[in-house]
């Protein structure tokens, strides 16, 4: 135990104190995650110590069988959930969470369909090879651009997300002489970030109609020969446990569904994603087969209610098939205890890395767990706070984690679960080079996403360029201006 016994003052009440700070919680690491006899971390039988020394640090790590194994059981899941009433279903590998090429081909070779936001990614999807025609197209703000790049390669369905875009779109399509499949978002207002599960008022965001609205849209985009209305989509938010806010969402978007069919055949019901994982030892996600049942099931007794066929399903996980897949490698910079309120000592430990390779505390408060990878400790366990090397108090890693309390300097750190939005909502404050992306498989090591270097940023600064001064964008000419 703790040698400080003010420190359950100031620990968070979920956060019991272990009675071994080298052990794993089996929810939160990769199946290829484990301590090796000598004390250090292996991933995918790889020491945590060789990644170091081969790749530096940080260093994201990612299992590419994790993932693959979680992307099969994924569409295994619902594919049988669906079948059970007469439907099929889709599952699309929702690229925000984590895109890279390799990645791409991992999910496309288990079945997956790819869901991009923006033009980049569905750049970096179609150069990895994913059928066009298995790609969905997000985004509230769609550039012109953008969509009639959509078209051209083929892309299999645009997710319409405002009026502007419907005659945006219907014009490109007119032009080019084709057509597309689109289905309309739609916010059915269960707002799954508080549990209100039953709440009734339209939620305040940027993303879809409300389901007073929808028809209207529905209406329109029917009226336009080039657009092909294939169904509705919802999504409820993110780090979802449980069904319940699920099946409420699908109630609503049945009885939506059933109304819009008098109009014409809806294929189509994508509900999304936001399936939660494990971050800390006491998260408990629901099982991926259990999510699927029972929004499988809920939608079948909906569309039984109405009298009316279950239409086929789509669902859109993205930190599901890759968040627990991902390990982020830390080298420990500085140690410093900080004397709290009330008697307690906090201890900061200080890594190479930070807010630059994980926003998602500062962003929002995100919990996440860590354990000395480089050996195993029989000191006692004390609090820490694992803080990056950013100039901004709020640079937190994990905000409160029991460690033991002879964390050092050169201690190598491992927080898991960074699998999903820690790489693609990686910056460059402070001019720090973001990590390279290394995949492991069969006992080896390969880099999927090069790091960069401080030459790497340099060379983005026009004012040290060779050509700095030829591109000059000069203002019109103010001859004959009063």
């Amino acid at each position: 135990m703790s040698a400080d016994p003010h420190l359950r003052t100031v620990a968070p009440a979920w956060l019991d104190e272990p009675d071994d700070a080298n052990a794993l919680a089996p929810a939160v690491w990769p199946a290829g995650a484990a301590r090796a006899e000598d004390g250090v971390l292996q991933f995918g039988g790889i020491p945590a110590t060789l990644l170091h020394e081969r790749f530096g640090t940080p260093l994201w790590v990612l299992d590419e069988d994790e993932v693959r194994s979680q992307a099969r059981r994924t569409l295994d899941a619902f594919r049988a959930a669906a079948a059970l009433h007469g439907a099929q279903a889709r599952v699309y590998y929702a690229g925000k969470a984590f895109l890279s090429a390799e990645v791409v081909r991992w999910v496309t070779e288990e079945g997956l369909a790819v869901d991009v936001c923006s033009g980049g990614e569905l750049a970096v999807a179609l150069a990895a090879g994913a059928d066009p025609a298995r790609l969905g197209f997000h985004g509230n703000n769609k550039s012109v651009a953008e969509l009639e790049r959509a078209v051209e390669v083929g892309v299999g369905s645009i997710v319409i997300d405002s009026l502007i875009e419907i005659e945006r779109l219907a014009a490109i399509v007119e032009r080019r002489g084709t057509s597309q499949s689109v289905l309309l978002r739609v916010n059915s207002g269960v707002h799954a970030e508080t549990h209100d599960f039953l709440a009734t008022a339209h939620e305040d965001q940027k993303f879809g109609f409300t389901l007073t609205d929808a028809p209207a849209a529905v209406a329109r985009i029917r009226e336009l020969s080039g657009l092909e209305f294939v169904g509705l989509h919802c999504h409820i938010g993110s780090q979802i446990f449980g069904t319940a806010g699920f099946e409420e969402s699908a109630a609503r978007l049945v009885e939506l569904h059933a109304q819009l069919r008098e109009g014409g055949e809806l294929p189509v019901l994508n509900l999304g994603g936001g399936f939660g994982i494990a971050y800390t030892s006491v998260d408990d996600p629901t099982p991926i087969e259990q999510l699927a049942l029972g929004i499988a099931d809920a939608v079948a007794r909906q569309c039984e209610v109405r009298g009316i066929p279950m239409p086929n399903l789509a669902f859109e996980p993205g930190r599901a098939i890759v968040g627990r897949a991902g390990v982020t490698l830390y080298e420990v910079g500085t140690t410093k205890p900080v004397a709290l309120d009330g008697g307690a000592t906090r201890l900061y430990v200080s890594v190479d890395g930070g807010m630059s390779d994980n926003a998602r505390p500062a962003l929002y408060g995100a919990e996440f767990s860590a354990r000395i990878a480089s050996r195993a400790s029989d000191a006692d366990p004390t609090l820490v706070r694992v803080v990056g090397k950013h100039c901004e108090s709020g640079d937190v890693v994990v905000d409160a984690e029991y460690l033991p309390s002879d964390i050092a300097p050169g201690d190598l750190l491992a927080v898991p679960a960074t699998g999903a939005y820690c790489f693609s909502l990686a910056s460059n404050y402070n001019y720090v080079p973001r990590p390279p992306v290394v995949a492991l498989r069969g006992g080896e090591a390969r880099v999927i996403v090069r790091g960069e270097t401080i030459d790497d940023l340099l060379a983005r600064d026009a004012g040290l360029s060779p050509a700095h001064g030829e591109r000059v964008l000069a203002a019109p000419p103010t001859e004959g201006i009063a």
